[in-house]
């Protein structure tokens, strides 16, 4: 089934660039992409956040969403590969990540940046849009790969995917062109490819390790970096901050959990309430919306004026590992 398009006259000049994330079912995770809309606006970026919703997602949680700015893009769930083992994945919620491949449909924006939705953004990133077009662009999921060196916890490649990456990139951020010859050949590919343990995360690095290029770890820090890698991390200098470690989702957040306790932890965890509090950042517009759209997220979406980036382009060029990945 094709995905509901976002189509009223408030949306049909959007520009060709915007954030993405991904919603499903009737959780908590719904706090999750407020806290990201209002972080985005606080650090002025000029184009918009579409959320990818499953048709499970309750029209309560659209509805605010769709009050924070969010333009809603139902989607049909994308069914893992067919598996003869009971659980092939590290953790059973992650097959529901592989919906993610139906943001490569999203054929109306020519450059999308994707963002979980336990991520915050604490500094403006709209420069990478104005990265070399043709690429895939992550972060490296473990920092040891900045030396060449594995530690226990980076995360083993699968054989039965054939050639390891260049680098293996963490899936809750990157920068990607839709394409729906793109799409197909993602869908297609899956049919073929074994479950594995990282599910959507190993597939995307199998399917553009061709094309994928390293962004350096500012751009998606994994908290889980502050204790294991603490001499490759400046955490000043954070633009993004992924809150994946159990424990560590600032809605839920009890302290209790191991490392937790850490007072960096606790210091993003205040930082992400901050924003997600801070009244003067919700939305703010003559948005016009239908009541359908309300309910269900196909024709909704708020009136959305791009604003000039502030942040120069990257410099692209040719770097050793070392180099690339300093902070």
């Amino acid at each position: 089934m094709t995905p509901a398009i976002v189509n009223t006259p408030a949306t049909r000049n959007l520009p060709g660039r915007a954030y993405v994330t991904f919603l499903a079912g009737d959780g908590d995770y719904v706090k999750g992409v407020v806290g990201l809309a209002k972080g985005l606006r606080k650090v002025k970026a000029a184009y918009p956040l579409v959320v990818a919703v499953l048709p499970d997602v309750p029209a309560e949680h659209r509805r605010m969403l769709v009050n924070q700015g969010c333009i809603l893009r139902q989607i049909e769930e994308v069914h893992p590969p067919v598996s003869d083992k009971e659980c092939p994945y590290i953790r059973s919620y992650f097959a529901i990540n592989y919906c993610k491949l139906r943001l490569w449909e999203f054929v109306e924006y020519k450059k999308m940046i994707y963002l979980d939705a336990d991520i915050q953004v604490f500094d403006n990133i709209d420069h990478l849009f104005d990265s070399p077009d043709g690429g895939f662009y992550g972060v490296l999921d473990c920092l040891c790969e900045m030396d060449g060196q594995p530690c226990p916890q980076k995360v083993r490649w699968p054989e039965e995917l054939g050639p390891e990456p260049p680098f293996y990139f963490n899936g809750g951020m990157f920068v990607f062109e839709p394409s729906i010859s793109t799409y197909h050949d993602l869908l297609n590919t899956l049919k073929i490819t074994p479950p594995t343990p990282f599910a959507e995360q190993d597939f995307l690095n199998m399917f553009f390790r061709d094309i994928s290029r390293p962004l350096t770890p500012v751009y998606n820090l994994l908290v889980a970096m502050l204790w294991r890698h603490p001499e490759k991390v400046e955490l000043e200098k954070a633009k993004v901050v992924h809150y994946c470690m159990a424990g560590s989702k600032p809605w839920k957040y009890t302290g209790k959990e191991e490392y937790m306790d850490r007072e960096d932890i606790k210091m993003l965890v205040k930082k992400w309430w901050e924003i997600y509090n801070d009244e003067t950042l919700n939305y703010r517009s003559s948005a016009q919306t239908t009541g359908r759209g309300l309910a269900d997220g196909k024709n909704c979406a708020p009136l959305l004026r791009p604003m000039p980036l502030e942040s120069p382009p990257l410099l692209w060029r040719r770097k050793s590992f070392t180099e690339l990945f300093r902070f």
